[in-house]
């Protein structure tokens, strides 16, 4: 155990381990080394060793597969909430976009409107007076023109900014609907 602890493992890798195991081939073995040095494991627990035998170092892989997938579930939570400000930041713009857009087309339709009204009442009934002259030029009758009535839908608020967000489990997916 002093052998191993003196390797300093945690000194020499960049990614530093807690501990290193020390395998112990029997349950026998370490119980008979426990009678002779009721210390062993207190002091390798003190040098970052710790003593494992077949039972134990089964438990200890599990709970290290445990402790990978729950850095990996993490890991995948803080790549998610990257996602989300980015998708957050990306809609910021584009909602930018789009109000300007629908203001530009508010007024297009406006100025629109405010021409064929001026046309209608300035400009076409003079030129309908030419009809009545009986020229050759006017045997084309002069177009009606409409105004444009059609209403730009304005963008909703924040109708959803007290909604609930209800975090999943691994594995869970929502049902239709939800």
């Amino acid at each position: 155990m002093k052998l191993l602890a003196g390797k300093q493992y945690w000194d020499a890798l960049p990614c530093t381990p807690d501990f290193v195991a020390m395998f112990i081939p029997g349950e026998n073995f370490y119980a008979a080394a426990i009678e002779r040095d009721p210390q062993l494991f207190e002091d390798a627990i003190a040098n970052r060793v710790l003593i494992v035998t077949p039972t134990t170092l089964i438990a200890l892989a599990k709970a290290i597969a445990i402790g990978w997938r729950q850095e990996k579930i993490a890991e995948n939570a803080r790549q998610i909430g990257e996602l989300g400000r980015e998708l957050f930041r990306r809609l910021s713009t584009m909602g930018d976009h789009v109000g300007r857009l629908g203001a530009g087309l508010e007024s297009a339709v406006k100025h629109y409107n405010n021409f064929v009204a001026s046309l209608e009442s300035r400009v076409l009934p003079q030129g309908r007076r030419f009809s009545e002259l009986d020229l050759d030029l006017t045997t084309q009758k002069l177009p009606e023109l409409k105004p444009v009535e059609t209403q730009i839908r304005a963008l909703r608020g924040d109708g959803d900014a007290g909604a609930e967000i209800i975090p999943l489990m691994p594995g869970e997916r929502l049902q239709p609907g939800e």
